[in-house]
């Protein structure tokens, strides 16, 4: 078996990357090749938890500027999330993996309630578990859930799948000529506000000493890469 740098990690996956080229909604092709790297991973050996985003079906933070109350926004994000969630265990389950979506919002008839100790559990068992509907709070993004669960679940790091290759210290689709950092200190993040997390989430994980890895999902074999060690990203230390 593939010696592992990280054996637990979690895997925070934003709404968007679901939708693929179509920018909206849940675009099968691209979750099935999402989904077979995190299988692949998975029978590296590694215990893999996952947090989704929901931003591919509602913003709760866009909608509230328009004038909605945010609460409720955030409330509507998180059931976003929680079908994201199950379409990923579809096909998670379709490629063999054994699944449990939690979520921190009941309801019992699509998915189990988020409790630590299950959710360990289901870890140990080489079960892939999925954290959906953010922390079950308003006013806290599901980058925060994602530093929250790794921190409950005692992950080695958090995987911060993206659409480009790292961290750069300017956008590198509108900039040419930004430029990649493959490492950075937790207050690199915070000073020069770079867009890794927010800043509740990046704190959460300076206080807890929890790396994170920023690094680019649609590269071939990136995430059974990070977690074998390979140099892939941006590393927050």
């Amino acid at each position: 078996m593939t010696k592992l740098k990280y054996k637990r990690v979690l895997l925070k996956l934003s709404g968007e990357a679901l939708a693929g080229d179509q920018g909206f909604g849940i675009d099968p092709v691209t979750v099935n090749a999402i989904s077979k790297e995190i299988v692949d991973s998975s029978g590296l050996g590694a215990e893999i938890a996952l947090v989704i985003g929901g931003g591919n079906i509602f913003r709760g933070v866009s909608v509230s500027s328009k004038g909605m109350d945010r609460a409720s926004a955030d409330y509507m994000g998180m059931l976003a999330t929680v079908m994201n969630a199950l379409a990923v265990q579809d096909v998670l389950e379709k490629m063999g993996a054994e699944t449990r979506v939690m979520t921190a919002i009941s309801m019992h008839e699509v998915a189990e309630p988020y409790i630590r100790r299950r959710a360990l559990r289901h870890l140990e068992k080489k079960r892939i578990v999925i954290c959906a509907a953010g922390t079950g709070n308003p006013f806290f993004t599901t980058d925060t859930a994602a530093a929250l669960r790794a921190m409950e679940l005692k992950t080695d790091a958090i995987l911060k799948a993206t659409k480009v290759d790292g961290v750069y210290d300017k956008d590198p689709v509108n900039n040419p000529d930004a430029v990649m950092y493959s490492r950075l200190t937790y207050l690199d993040v915070l000073k020069k506000q770079l867009k890794v997390m927010d800043s509740a989430a990046i704190s959460l994980c300076m206080d807890n000493n929890m790396p994170i890895n920023v690094f680019n999902l649609f590269q071939a074999k990136s995430i059974s890469g990070v977690i074998s060690g390979q140099e892939i990203g941006t590393v927050v230390h």
